[in-house]
């Protein structure tokens, strides 16, 4: 690599960390809308601009007519052992555990989800309920769950240890750890063990198939992932440790907030967008509805229009669960972006 490139990036780099303001949650879960099939031009594409493009993994692993072994005992990710007699209504912490559910033909199982969920279980379940960091014990115990499902050491580590205290089946499956051993830790909380094995490894496979795909490209672009939450509200770029970053890595983008150094999703300035210099802008299905469809996209970052990605209008949209969560449906969308990353053209 020349010393001029060498130079060039770490100003870029200089730049984005003076531009972004790390802010410390993480975005809000939100619905999305039905998911469209990535099989020649469906609706969902013909809604898009021109140059947009709808990405999909139709292939989410799934499982079906399963005889849960209840009870189960698990080790938390707090390290305390718990044992699950009842899974009949579960109150799931985030949409990563919840996609795993649905996944196991369980969805039904979901009785509270946070607000505004992203998965039809948790849009679907009976109770629902604003899940933050200062959520009470008292306010799940009243939600009358028979096992909770955190998906967060920060944030529910000290909520699983007061409702193991109350007498209530508590584990916490933290979201920092990869797909494949969230599946497999879902499942087996749920006593279907051997049949989160299975979804495990097909979900690994087809991380190791995107990743097989990355390697064989001669070029990694630079590619941004904006979300319409995570900053009070503001606008914000998937960062270094997020389900989103990671997974833009694993497909063979560089992912501008990973540069940047940043974590979580955080809040870029215009010339923060414009020194990012992206080639591909990343979507969710519903954060496209939260900016107020294409046009709110260029109006919440107009410096967007400057980049080589909006100056080809190479903008991809993608389900919420393939992208912002890691849990089963990982895969599925990384091999869906990783082929989309090969395929663009040499600048």
């Amino acid at each position: 690599m020349s010393s001029s490139i060498t130079a060039r990036r770490g100003v870029l780099v200089l730049a984005l960390v003076a531009a972004i303001t790390a802010c410390g949650g993480k975005p809000a879960e939100e619905a999305v809308p039905t998911r469209a099939v990535p099989a020649g031009v469906d609706a969902a594409d013909a809604a898009l601009p021109a140059g947009w493009l709808h990405l999909d993994g139709s292939d989410v692993p799934v499982a079906a007519n399963l005889a849960p072994v209840l009870p189960a005992t698990v080790t938390s990710d707090d390290g305390e052992q718990v044992v699950v007699n009842d899974a009949s209504r579960i109150v799931a912490g985030g949409d990563d555990v919840i996609a795993v559910i649905e996944a196991l033909g369980m969805g039904a199982q979901v009785y509270a989800a946070p607000l505004r969920s992203a998965t039809a279980a948790g849009r679907q379940a009976p109770k629902q309920f604003l899940f933050n960091r200062t959520t009470g014990v008292e306010g799940v115990l009243s939600l009358e769950g028979t096992v909770f499902l955190g998906n967060s050491l920060r944030r529910h580590a000290e909520l699983a240890r007061k409702l193991r205290g109350a007498g209530a089946a508590a584990v916490v499956i933290d979201d920092l750890q990869p797909a494949p051993d969230k599946v497999r830790k879902v499942a087996a909380a749920l006593g279907v063990h051997e049949a989160g094995n299975a979804l495990a490894a097909q979900v690994q496979a087809q991380l190791d198939e995107a990743a097989a795909i990355a390697a064989a490209s001669k070029r990694r672009p630079r590619v941004i992932h904006l979300s319409a939450t995570g900053a009070g509200g503001a606008p914000t770029v998937a960062g270094a440790d997020s389900a989103s970053g990671k997974l833009i890595e694993l497909a063979g983008g560089l992912n501008i907030g990973t540069e940047a150094g940043v974590a979580n999703y955080s809040a870029l300035s215009n010339e923060g967008v414009v020194a990012a210099a992206p080639d591909v802008i990343l979507v969710t299905e519903h954060d496209l509805q939260l900016f107020g469809g294409h046009a709110g996209v260029w109006k919440a970052y107009p410096t967007l229009k400057q980049t080589p990605a909006g100056a080809a209008n190479r903008v991809w949209v993608m389900p919420d669960v393939q992208l912002k969560a890691a849990s089963v449906a990982s895969g599925s969308g990384a091999v869906a972006l990783a082929r989309a990353l090969a395929a663009l053209p040499s600048p």
